[in-house]
């Protein structure tokens, strides 16, 4: 009975053992299988890269929005710019470029992000510099009477959009065009992007056999307001305000505008330049070399200034040939009147 009885604990003391030993092994197995998975997605977490950002390979401008806008803002913002990632190419993107433009030893300013930037944007990532963001350009202010980025190529100078009394635009130089005097003046000036797409232009119009004439480029604050005042002497502030800009809301402070002429007229800045064989190619093909007219007809209550074909203005390729294509001002085209 005895024996029996210790058969019988020995038995139930080793399904007690086994019991344990499978409740020990199961948990164990749960702490082998769970406590890997944890430190591997930790780990994958921890090593997961950034997404990348890579520079867009169009042409930017202010008004452009989208994924390639949003791409440059996130890769300004990796060289040092603080700006609101946003996909739109507005006035804080447009001086971010300008900027950054203004650091770089040779690099033409114009606020439009092109192959040039594209480069140096990808120099800068690459070997991770930085830039300090305003030692070129001073950051847009409030004062919406002042152009704060008056080194942009789509800056806006009207009536409302006055340039600094002090600002002299870079990179001035003479194209290689015909102008009917022979006197080296500053008037005969641009600035180098636009002397360049000048002299395409006028290219052009030699192999079309039209007879183009550079008269009047760019012309200092100082220069703008004696004209004003000479104009204003001869024929009345109100009248003058028509015709003349004020200094500092004239478009050749900026360096980015040309007037052009013919001989058929002598030489002469008058509306009848639009009737000339010359008025009306530079009417249909000016904005294939980023050129637009800038004071067109029909249009005078919003430019405040007369009609004027002979006024060119350099803006780029692809603004100029949606403003030209859709008969804008470069109010409307901005979105400002």
């Amino acid at each position: 009975m005895l024996k029996k009885g210790l058969s019988v604990a020995f038995v139930l003391m080793a399904l007690l053992f086994l019991a344990v030993a499978c409740n020990n092994q199961e948990s164990k197995d749960q702490d082998s299988n769970s406590a890997p998975t944890s430190e591997k997605d930790g780990q994958d977490m921890k090593e997961q890269p950034e997404e990348d950002v890579t520079l867009p390979e169009t042409t930017l401008h202010k008004t452009d929005q989208g994924k390639s806008v949003q791409s440059l803002q996130e890769i300004l913002n990796k060289v040092g710019y603080s700006l609101t990632v946003d996909g739109e190419f507005n006035a804080m993107t447009t001086w971010a470029v300008t900027d950054f433009q203004m650091q770089q030893e040779g690099m033409p300013v114009s606020g439009i992000y092109n192959k040039a930037t594209k480069d140096a944007l990808s120099n800068a990532i690459e070997n991770e510099l930085s830039v300090e963001p305003a030692a070129g350009l001073a950051k847009p202010d409030n004062d919406k009477s002042t152009v704060s980025n008056p080194h942009e190529i789509l800056t806006l100078v009207n009536k409302e959009h006055a340039l600094p009394a002090n600002f002299v635009p870079r990179n001035l130089v003479k194209p290689d065009v015909r102008f009917p005097f022979t006197e080296s003046l500053p008037k005969m000036q641009m600035r180098e992007v636009a002397a360049g797409a000048l002299e395409e232009m006028f290219q052009a119009g030699d192999n079309a056999g039209i007879d183009l004439f550079a008269q009047s480029g760019y012309r200092s604050y100082e220069r703008q307001d004696a004209i004003f005042a000479s104009n204003v002497a001869q024929h009345g502030e109100e009248a003058a305000n028509t015709f003349s800009a004020r200094p500092g809301e004239s478009e050749h402070q900026s360096g980015l505008t040309m007037d052009v002429t013919s001989p058929d007229i002598g030489y002469k800045l008058t509306v009848e330049f639009g009737e000339t064989d010359e008025g009306q190619w530079v009417q249909q093909h000016a904005a294939e070399y980023g050129f637009i007219i800038r004071y067109p007809k029909g249009k005078e209550d919003i430019t405040k200034y007369q009609y004027e074909p002979w006024h060119l203005r350099y803006v780029g390729q692809d603004a100029a040939k949606e403003i030209m294509q859709k008969g804008l001002t470069l109010e409307e085209y901005l979105g400002v009147k």
